[in-house]
């Protein structure tokens, strides 16, 4: 009768067991199952934050003005924080000059026929995602005046030992625009000249200074150097 009964409270117990089972089993089902990776326990679905990109920067001041046949030249400074490859664009660029789209260079060398007023000239860099611009700039290209400085001496009238000088057969002009080399030269045959026009003088300052020479081809010392600003 013991044993009975004992039989009986262990089949109760293991349906009882079986119903609770299967009552708790359907709402376990219901819930949504989580997503787990390798990534110690985080979900597979979430988004990886981007990187936010910086533009590049731009800056630099061009010239507004350059001579004709004088070489001219701007180099924008541009960096990027992020140390993405930068290209460089331009707009409305003068057909006289070179643009290099690696530096932002632009540079050149205009002519006579060039002379004008070029405007809205427009530099940009790009890092592929972001565009960095200079403000419009204008660039006149403007001719050479072109001038004349007038020389006056008193011819010589003796020779370094103090004879007089009685074969004088012209003179020489030396000038340049550095004291030191004065390279360009004018052979003045006539020992009557007392004044001459140096002619076709760019804007600079000039420096020049004066030899005789006599019959027999023998030259005198450089006088002292004068001075023409010609600007």
């Amino acid at each position: 009768m013991t044993g009975r009964s004992r039989f009986n409270l262990l089949c109760l117990a293991a349906v009882l067991l079986c119903v609770v089972n299967f009552a708790i089993s359907p709402d376990v089902s219901a819930k949504p199952k989580k997503d787990v990776g390798s990534g110690g326990g985080k979900a597979l679905g979430k988004s990886r934050k981007t990187k936010e990109n910086s533009p590049p920067s731009l800056s630099g001041t061009p010239d507004g003005v350059v001579l004709e046949n004088s070489f001219y030249e701007f180099v924008p400074s541009a960096s990027d924080r992020d140390g993405d490859a930068l290209t460089f664009t331009i707009n409305n660029g003068p057909g006289w000059a070179d643009f290099d789209p690696t530096t932002g260079a632009l540079y050149g060398t205009p002519d006579a026929a060039d002379v004008g007023h070029y405007s809205a000239i427009q530099i940009a860099v790009s890092d592929g995602l972001s565009t960095a611009e200079l403000p419009a700039f204008d660039i006149d290209v403007t001719s050479i005046t072109l001038a004349s400085v007038t020389l006056q001496w008193q011819p010589p009238t003796e020779n370094t030992d103090g004879t007089p000088l009685t074969d004088l057969a012209g003179y020489r002009i030396y000038y340049g625009v550095d004291p030191a080399e004065l390279s360009s030269l004018i052979e003045l045959p006539n020992p009557g000249l007392t004044t001459y026009v140096v002619e076709e003088l760019t804007p600079s300052t000039w420096y020049f200074a004066m030899t005789s020479v006599n019959d027999q081809g023998q030259e005198s010392d450089l006088s002292n150097q004068l001075i023409g600003d010609t600007r």
